[in-house]
């Protein structure tokens, strides 16, 4: 039959050939969300800032421990200073224990003016003592009264010495290195009284 004859025995599948110009059909090897390389981006990530934050906490934990050990040396150094902090000056000390006992082991057999000897060179020895540490002797005679390192305790009137100075000194003062340890207890002057003469004349 004619009518059989005009078909083509053959047609080219158009469906086959144009399957990769699909669009969003990718390759089975191409990069994608699926393949598990952005995980492993995340996960090496991750390890690093683990690895980052374990090393900053070991150094936390070291300035930690140092500090603290710092803290207790200092809190050693300090209780030892307050125990010892008189040593060097109590073994000076010992030199003047020395010289009173010295002096005293004779005294049954020496004479007033050896025993008063012995006791100024004691006093002399115990007084440089003093002053090497820093301990001045505040003998205020005569001076003008500070009330900063004077303690009045009483007022005379006196024609000897100026009104407001120093006329006795009752016990000596003492300082340490500027601070004062103990005041001077004084007697203060005061302006002498006119005399009843001097009172007539003006009257």
């Amino acid at each position: 039959m004619s009518g059989q004859h005009d078909r083509p025995e053959s047609e080219p599948d158009e469906t086959n050939e144009d399957a990769e110009d699909i669009p969003g059909k990718s390759a089975p090897d191409a990069a994608g969300p699926g393949n598990g390389e952005p995980d492993n981006d995340a996960d090496a990530g991750l390890a690093e800032l683990k690895a980052l934050a374990d090393e900053n906490w070991d150094r936390y934990l070291r300035a930690a421990a140092e500090l603290e050990n710092v803290r207790k040396r200092a809190s050693r150094d300090v209780e030892k200073a307050h125990k010892f902090a008189l040593e060097r000056f109590c073994s000076e000390l010992l030199a003047v224990k020395d010289s009173l006992e010295i002096g005293l082991a004779p005294a049954d057999k020496a004479d007033v003016k050896s025993l008063l000897a012995g006791k100024e060179a004691t006093l002399k020895l115990l007084t440089t003592t003093m002053e090497r540490f820093g301990v001045v002797e505040l003998n205020p005679e005569g001076e003008p009264f500070d009330p900063q390192e004077h303690e009045a305790m009483s007022m005379q009137p006196s024609s000897d010495v100026e009104p407001g100075s120093v006329l006795t000194v009752f016990q000596k003062g003492y300082a340490l290195n500027g601070r004062l340890l103990r005041p001077a207890r004084v007697v203060v002057a005061s302006a002498p009284p006119e005399s009843a003469g001097n009172g007539e004349a003006q009257g």
